[in-house]
């Protein structure tokens, strides 16, 4: 099953949220003119593509090709979707600011919250259902699964191996990169590895996956990035939206937006084999009931 090579795959997505998961392939030029565009989407659909092409010191041709990677026609299309986006409710426009040192605490909250409660939204919306049910498939006939994942993406692979191991699926999460890398060795094509990086470019967590890929293992990548080197590597993409910012990287934002897909994933698995799921977890419930304080 190959990774996904263009953006227009996730064409119901919003316009900023396929641009933001295509920034790491553009071209100097071509992120010039993101950059532009991410800044202030209002104001840059007001811009001629004159002018566009000035403000990001680019030229025209630049913009139409920006234009095609977004998988619009040409430059009065680009226009419209950002006045469309513009003119969405306040709380969305605030998911795309920045903290500034004039924000006063309600302002915080608000940022924060919106940033939060958009990645949710964002990432449910784009999220590929094709590529989820075939994760899914996947993991409910694997022998094991082994989740890959370092720093904040541990915790999203901690959180997934939790909730496998619940409903029956031997699972493990591996943060260490040797031992990652030594649990991918010894996967098999019966087995699945999944790696989540929300840059997609976490060195450790590509390595892993591709080793086990080269084993035969199906591999899946959970990021926000679908033309990363994480997805490449992987036989599955699952993508998140989440937006991160100069004071928000490793954010809660971009957890919430891999916790949202992985969580999908599980109930997914689960759904293949409900009766037996749902008694598993009744049984785990018993077991630990007697640790619970009155």
């Amino acid at each position: 099953m190959a990774s996904p090579t263009d953006l227009t795959d996730v064409a119901d997505a919003p316009l900023l949220v396929r641009l933001r998961g295509m920034r790491p392939s553009l071209t100097p030029a071509e992120e010039r003119v993101a950059t532009k565009v991410l800044a202030d989407a209002r104001r840059a659909s007001d811009l001629t593509i004159t002018e566009l092409a000035q403000a990001a010191a680019t030229s025209e041709t630049t913009v139409l090709r920006f234009c095609k990677r977004l998988g619009l026609k040409g430059y009065p299309q680009l226009r419209l979707a950002l006045a469309a986006e513009s003119a969405m409710p306040r709380e969305q426009r605030m998911a795309g600011s920045d903290i500034s040192a004039n924000d006063t605490i309600d302002d915080i909250i608000d940022k924060v919250a919106a940033v939060d409660s958009s990645a949710v939204e964002e990432t449910a919306q784009q999220l590929d259902r094709a590529a989820l049910k075939a994760a899914a498939d996947a993991v409910a006939r694997a022998t094991r699964v082994d989740v890959y994942g370092i720093g904040a993406s541990a915790i999203v692979g901690t959180d997934l191996q939790q909730k496998l191991h619940r409903i029956g699926v031997i699972s493990f999460a591996w943060n260490d990169p040797h031992i990652a890398l030594t649990s991918a060795t010894l996967l098999t094509r019966h087995d699945v590895a999944i790696g989540i990086s929300h840059s997609g470019a976490t060195s450790e967590t590509i390595e892993s996956l591709a080793v086990a890929r080269g084993r035969g293992a199906t591999t899946v990548a959970v990021t926000n990035f679908p033309l990363s080197p994480l997805a490449t590597a992987a036989d599955i993409v699952l993508t998140t939206a989440a937006r991160e910012t100069s004071l928000r990287s490793g954010a809660t934002a971009s957890r919430i937006a891999a916790l949202t897909v992985v969580d999908c994933l599980y109930i997914a698995v689960a759904q293949r084999d409900l009766p037996r799921a749902r008694k598993a977890v009744a049984d785990s419930r018993r077991a630990v009931a007697g640790h619970h304080v009155s």
